[in-house]
């Protein structure tokens, strides 16, 4: 069976400007992430009218943190659907980056040069003190999808959608560790074939 799998990730936040890394705080969404759900939230719903699909027909699923529930309340206006009627998974919350959280890279740099050094030699590896790996996001990500069936709409964050390339592509790309994940577009998957929209 076919599955159709779209991907949006959270709108832009203070912190994203900054360059702060977030993982597991609860920042929430700009002025520019909120116009940045609301337009993709419109681009989804024209996609969906074009296709001919329904949105009540997706299984639709959230991140908890504030930033992919607001991205995806927006959204889910947008398309016509009851804003809060979805589902929140813990599994696709942001990666842990522990004691690091709320840190630019210039401040890791400064306050522990040996974490960064490790950080930009294996970013897949690295486990930042308190936090997580790439490797261990992508094993809890793997654990959620594996028990997943049907058509969905995601709303997670950049390294939760690395992890989801990894699960449901077997993208082993040493580069997606630091792909690019823009927070105006949608990706979709049609069974293990991805691409924005």
């Amino acid at each position: 069976m076919t599955r159709t799998i779209y991907h949006i990730r959270h709108g832009l936040t203070d912190w994203n400007v900054a360059g702060r890394l977030q993982g597991a705080q609860d920042i929430p969404l700009n002025a520019t992430g909120r116009a940045q759900a609301e337009a993709n939230g419109a681009a989804l719903a024209a996609h969906f009218a074009d296709a001919g699909l329904d949105p009540a027909a997706f299984r639709w699923v959230s991140s908890p943190l504030s930033r992919a529930r607001e991205t995806m309340e927006r959204v889910r206006r947008a398309v016509g659907l009851a804003a809060t009627d979805h589902e929140l998974e813990p599994d696709l919350r942001e990666v842990g980056y522990g004691i690091f959280e709320g840190m630019t890279h210039a401040e890791i740099e400064a306050a522990d040069p040996a974490a960064m050094a490790g950080l930009r030699h294996d970013k897949w590896h690295y486990q930042p003190p308190q936090g997580e790996s790439y490797v261990m996001l992508c094993a809890r990500v793997a654990r959620w999808w594996a028990t997943t069936t049907g058509d969905m709409v995601i709303v997670s964050h950049g390294g939760t959608f690395r992890a989801l390339r990894l699960a449901i592509e077997n993208n082993r790309d040493p580069a997606l560790a630091v792909y690019y994940v823009p927070q105006d577009r949608i990706f979709r998957w049609q069974d293990a074939r991805g691409a924005w929209l």
